[in-house]
């Protein structure tokens, strides 16, 4: 009985240890850049820019981080078509962008910062994701959560320039995912 004891724990430590061993796979992450960054490469290899404005204190962003953009089809579609830039609503850091710099006036508590408030056309909603072209000129800021079903046909439909001669609903019809 104790033999048998022995070999069953010996075998399940090997196995345990060899387990260890083995490399984790690799995880396809989102490669994010600041704005400045994404200006600044976009004049090497234009790309369309997609700027998700979050909030430190937004579940809904974070829940966006994990499930959304932590997705491997997601995070490897917008690391090859576009340059993907986090930007914090309440970040006290000034943005340079088209000849003007934005600020957060810190007015009071949760002040948002000038650049969210243009991205967003004013309509203060996190988390909301900006899509800018690669002449920076604003696409389309879309409000709300959105899991990794329903972002991929809008980054392939946008990076794709299909908006310039068909709607997005026309477009979902016939649309492949690439999500299992």
């Amino acid at each position: 009985m104790m033999k048998k004891t022995l070999l069953i724990l010996s075998i399940t430590l090997i196995t345990g240890a060899m387990a260890l061993a083995q490399e984790p796979e690799e995880k396809i992450k989102v490669k994010w850049y600041t704005i400045e960054e994404a200006i600044e490469l976009n004049e090497d290899v234009p790309k369309k820019i997609m700027i998700d404005v979050y909030t430190d204190w937004c579940g809904w962003c974070k829940k966006m981080d994990k499930s959304t953009f932590g997705h491997p089809v997601i995070a490897e579609y917008l690391n090859e078509n576009f340059y993907p830039v986090k930007f914090n609503a309440e970040s006290n850091k000034p943005v340079n962008f088209g000849g003007q710099t934005f600020v957060n006036e810190n007015t009071g508590p949760r002040s948002t910062h000038q650049f969210a408030i243009a991205l967003l056309q004013g309509k203060l909603s996190y988390p909301s994701i900006a899509y800018l072209n690669e002449n920076l000129e604003l696409l389309a800021a879309i409000p709300g959560y959105q899991t990794p079903e329903k972002i991929e046909p809008l980054l392939n439909y946008i990076s794709a320039e299909k908006y310039k001669s068909i709607t997005l609903e026309e477009y979902q019809k016939n649309f492949e995912s690439q999500i299992d």
